[in-house]
């Protein structure tokens, strides 16, 4: 997202509306069975971001997916899997990077859940995990994506 400190976007409906006020921590293609049922496709994408440059603004969107420590947030409309928080996290919000107007510039930096990917998914992602990275891996990795995309 080089040279991008503002993006917007919203769901397929546009009544849930995104504003984001910084460049992503990092991107994410998730390859859980999780993701390909919730997105009908092989992976989820995903950016990053600090929860205080995140607005969203329109419809509230409704807990679906995932209810206890990850919760997956969709527009009450048309449904549209717009972010998940995760209190592991802390204070971040996951944004689907394809509800963002930027998308064909948040390419995935990392790639989790590869034990579930299916056999002919190819991903540009510079790391891949065969779960989850382990929760000290990522101020590295947020780092290197500073450092290579940010």
């Amino acid at each position: 997202m080089e040279g991008v400190d503002e993006d917007r976007g919203s769901c397929r409906c546009g009544q849930v509306t995104l504003k984001v006020k910084s460049r992503p921590l990092m991107t994410m293609a998730c390859h859980c069975k999780g993701c390909q049922r919730m997105t009908a496709s092989a992976y989820s994408l995903s950016a990053l971001f600090p929860d205080d440059c995140v607005e969203i603004t329109g419809l509230v969107p409704v807990i679906g997916g995932m209810h206890g420590e990850l919760r997956h947030y969709f527009c009450p409309h048309c449904l549209s899997w717009t972010f998940t928080r995760a209190e592991m996290m802390g204070p971040l919000v996951n944004i689907r990077a394809t509800m963002l107007d930027s998308t064909a510039k948040l390419a995935p930096s990392i790639e989790t859940c590869v034990s579930e990917k299916l056999p002919w998914v190819t991903v540009p992602a510079r790391h891949s995990y065969a779960q989850f990275p382990p929760m000290e891996d990522f101020p590295k990795l947020r780092g290197e994506f500073a450092e290579t995309c940010g």
